[in-house]
């Protein structure tokens, strides 16, 4: 049976929308993916922040326009609960020092099972706490930049010990703005679409988040007219086509570009930090990433019009 027009779930899907899963151990994230993708009835899921089969926790998962956000979300810090198993006795005091060195920047190389290409790199612990400690089993809240690899840290700690240790569970408690209360299982999601099907879209409506809940995160520039034409159609922004920019932000941030109505037109990386940008004189102050609308609904006003035998040529509206 097809959707009746204007149905509030398929309205939200066509916009794009985002779950907040709580992932079980056991399947991959692309296995839960693709059961969400099968239960909502979608063409294309997908998922940002990728947790090992044996990991539960939030999973971020996105269907269709919600997808071009994916890189926004791996913006976000991710939060866990890990259980630490050492592999010795150290004293309360060793442990503490050692974990405090833990905070800030660090060197990590991917494990050799890992997708992505081994090479060091640093990411940055915002936080790691102490919640218990019982012999030599640990329990860490930790928050740190997204990409790293919890089970590698464990490891780290325990070398800088001098006992070993490794991880024994793991848990991602928070994404962001995003925490796993908000989170719901795959069988709250067969329910609610049992439910839809029923006559009542409200329970599934409710897990659909909007995408503006991950674009709002972010800084914003307010685009004159012509400019949100022109990024419509994938140019960059210059400095020109701006008409607010509501709080500063450095060079290489992700900024959403919006227009004076506060539609989200699309996503880019600024190329100066916001206080550079009215001396900016020449080439693009915001390099567009991902265009979230149809250029067909914005007319192509930076053109100028071939000149009329009958008066002169019409003005051009730039990016002004």
């Amino acid at each position: 049976m097809s959707a009746p027009v204007g149905d509030p779930v398929e309205v939200r899907l066509r916009e794009g929308a985002f779950l907040l899963v709580d992932k079980p151990r056991g399947p991959s994230s692309h296995q839960v993916t693709a059961w969400v993708r099968d239960l909502l009835g979608v063409e294309t899921a997908g998922h940002a922040g990728t947790l090992d089969p044996n990991v539960s926790g939030l999973l971020w998962v996105g269907t269709g326009p919600a997808l071009k956000l994916l890189p926004l979300v791996l913006e976000f810090p991710k939060r866990y609960i890990a259980a630490v198993l050492l592999h010795g006795p150290v004293s309360p005091h060793e442990l503490e020092r050692v974990l405090a060195e833990f905070a800030g920047p660090i060197y990590q190389t991917p494990p050799v099972r890992s997708a992505v290409k081994r090479e060091r790199r640093v990411r940055t612990v915002h936080r790691l706490t102490l919640l218990e400690a019982e012999g030599p089993e640990l329990l860490l809240d930790l928050v740190a930049d997204s990409g790293t690899y919890v089970r590698t840290l464990a490891v780290d700690l325990g070398e800088a010990l001098g006992v070993g240790g490794n991880l024994k569970e793991l848990r991602r408690v928070a994404t962001g703005p995003f925490e796993e209360r908000a989170a719901v299982r795959l069988a709250g999601i067969a329910d609610a679409v049992a439910a839809r099907a029923a006559g009542d879209a409200g329970p599934l409506l409710a897990l659909l988040h909007p995408i503006e809940e991950v674009w709002r995160e972010f800084p914003s520039i307010v685009l004159k007219d012509g400019a949100a034409s022109a990024v419509a159609h994938g140019a960059g922004l210059a400095r020109g086509g701006i008409l607010a920019v509501p709080r500063s932000f450095a060079r290489g941030a992700h900024v959403v570009l919006l227009t004076r109505t506060g539609a989200l037109v699309a996503t880019g990386v600024a190329e100066h930090d916001a206080a550079e940008i009215p001396k900016v004189r020449h080439g693009w102050v915001v390099r567009s990433t991902r265009v979230f609308v149809d250029p067909a609904r914005f007319p192509a006003l930076w053109h100028r019009s071939a000149p009329s035998p009958r008066g002169p040529p019409a003005s051009s509206s730039g990016q002004s």
